[in-house]
């Protein structure tokens, strides 16, 4: 079936010409890699019009978006205004309960949007942990706690003081591009249920498993509210200065590059736009002397979950010197043991590489050092054949001797977002160095740990300032409800950045003072206030 998604504007379905913007049309990524120059030539006609009518019953074809122009933008943004004061007047109970349904929802249709993602690249695995992630952002636990962080009430000497977050307004999101349907789900869904209306802007690199989150999951469980939620299709290029101008917009969500959001970020201060910013990552996994090895190893073998490119997968380990000689082995065993395929392959989690200039860039800066390439690096096709141009990097495991040589590499000090995991070896092996490591990162947005020793856990919990989320003998990528999805400090989430949960991160908290039993001679006696009663 051939699915077909237009603007929705203000909750309504728009004619997708109505700007002249035309369609970007999806071809099976899988057919992609198999057959490039016909897959591409097949889209390029249909994006541009100039196909015939057998090209829409091609069986490569998946479906298409409509590109969205200038007034359909100006619209959205509108209808948001205008219809939020009513969304946000609901009781937070019934907002929550539109969360509920949600989450009901996507677990009812999750074959439908697994095979949207396969179809858009993501390998059948990745897709299954990426619906699993959104499933944990919005379960009904996660919404009550969120739901109860919202709201403070208490009596004080005859007075209601309540702590109230109210809703920020209309909030303009801007998803992740190689993840634009979980992040979508991460942070569209809470931010509504906060009080907020939304517009989201879907990337046209990758849009169609987003806009069936929109479209069909969303949109309808907003019923007589709908209207406070678009989902357009434009580049962002074009769409950030529109909506940094525009008095109908308060909050700018963004997730994509570092450098890229902290830029948007001043440009949002200057025009009195709040930026919220999920930037790049990277994660560390301590392994110390006594740890559960065979776990520790498969949880440093998420860093390859989507060739490493997916912030939340670390992308550099931290070994106790006693065992890294054994976890490099046991490393380097089950990397080589992964596959490169289709996406459609259950056993594949590996899949094309954006950036492979920058992989070969980075390892060859840390080999020139005196660091070791234990194992991986080629470029290769789909069916595993060396080839100077493959769109595949066969994944790749260096090792690092010592933390003081670790902080002078790329390869262990900035986000990669490529196949490759950097073993550090802790020299010196003292938990308080490693601390010392991890609070030195100049990302925040996860840090593992793997170890037994209750003084090892004990100093990571409380001196480990880095990072939204830190996780102990636990997988590092899984999700797990009431933990926050995204969120970090440094570059990862930019100033004051912090653990994200989106309902908090699109409200701001109000002071309310209500004097109930305040005897008329009381009110200005501020003694009487404070008074210990």
């Amino acid at each position: 079936m051939l699915r077909s998604y237009r603007s929705l504007v203000g909750g309504h379905p728009v004619d997708g010409h109505a700007d002249g913007a035309g369609w970007v049309h999806w071809v099976r990524a899988g057919d992609a890699l198999e057959a490039p120059y016909d897959m591409a030539a097949l889209k390029a006609t249909l994006d541009t019009g100039a196909a015939g009518p057998d090209a829409f019953t091609h069986p490569s074809l998946v479906g298409r978006v409509a590109l969205s122009g200038p007034d359909q933008r100006r619209q959205a943004l509108a209808a948001a205004r205008a219809h939020q004061p009513a969304w946000g007047r609901v009781p937070l109970a019934e907002r929550v309960g539109f969360v509920t349904a949600f989450h009901q929802v996507l677990r009812a249709r999750q074959d439908e949007l697994l095979d949207l993602l396969v179809a858009e690249g993501h390998p059948v695995r990745v897709a299954r942990m990426e619906i699993s992630t959104m499933l944990a952002a919005v379960h009904p636990r996660t919404a009550t706690v969120a739901a109860g962080l919202m709201n403070c009430d208490h009596r004080v000497n005859g007075r209601r003081i309540e702590l109230v977050r109210k809703p920020d307004g209309v909030v303009g999101l801007i998803p992740a591009r190689n993840a634009a349907a979980a992040t979508l789900v991460f942070s569209a869904v809470m931010t509504l249920a906060a009080g907020n209306a939304v517009v989201v802007d879907l990337p046209p690199s990758a849009p169609l498993s987003a806009a069936f989150v929109c479209h069909e999951l969303i949109a309808p469980l907003l019923a007589g509210h709908a209207r406070v939620f678009s989902a357009l299709c434009a580049p962002v290029r074009e769409v950030v200065p529109e909506w940094l101008a525009s008095p109908d917009l308060d909050d700018i969500y963004y997730f994509g590059p570092s450098r890229r959001g902290l830029e948007l970020a001043a440009e949002c201060l200057r025009h009195g736009k709040k930026p919220i910013l999920e930037l790049s990552a990277n994660d560390t996994v301590v392994v110390w002397r006594d740890a559960r090895l065979d776990l520790a190893i498969a949880a440093m073998l998420e860093a390859f979950y989507a060739s490493g490119q997916i912030c939340l997968t670390p992308n550099r380990a931290v070994l106790h010197p006693q065992i890294a000689d054994e976890v490099i082995k046991g490393l380097r065993r089950e990397i080589e043991r992964l596959v490169v395929g289709r996406p459609e392959r259950t056993d594949v989690i590996l899949s094309p590489v954006v950036r492979r200039a920058e992989f070969t860039e980075v390892v060859a800066e840390a080999v020139g050092a005196g660091a070791t390439l234990v194992t991986g690096g080629e470029f290769v096709d789909v069916h595993e054949v060396p080839r100077a141009r493959g769109p595949f990097i066969r994944p790749a495991l260096l090792r690092v001797d010592g933390l003081k040589q670790a902080r002078t590499l790329r390869a262990a000090c900035e986000e990669t977002f490529c196949p490759l995991l950097t073993a550090v070896i802790a020299d010196p092996a003292r938990i308080d160095d490693v601390i010392a490591f991890l609070n030195a990162n100049r990302y925040g947005l996860r840090n593992s740990l793997w170890a037994t020793d209750r003084a090892v856990i004990a100093a990571f919990r409380t001196e480990v300032r880095n990072g939204g989320t830190l996780k102990i003998n636990d997988s590092h990528l899984g999700p797990v409800p009431l933990l926050p999805i995204d969120g970090g400090t440094a570059r990862t989430s930019g100033p004051g950045g912090e653990a994200n949960l989106p309902m908090l991160r699109t409200t701001h908290l109000q002071a309310i003072s209500t004097a109930t039993d305040v005897p008329d001679d009381l009110l200005f006696d501020y003694s009487s206030a404070v008074a210990d009663t």
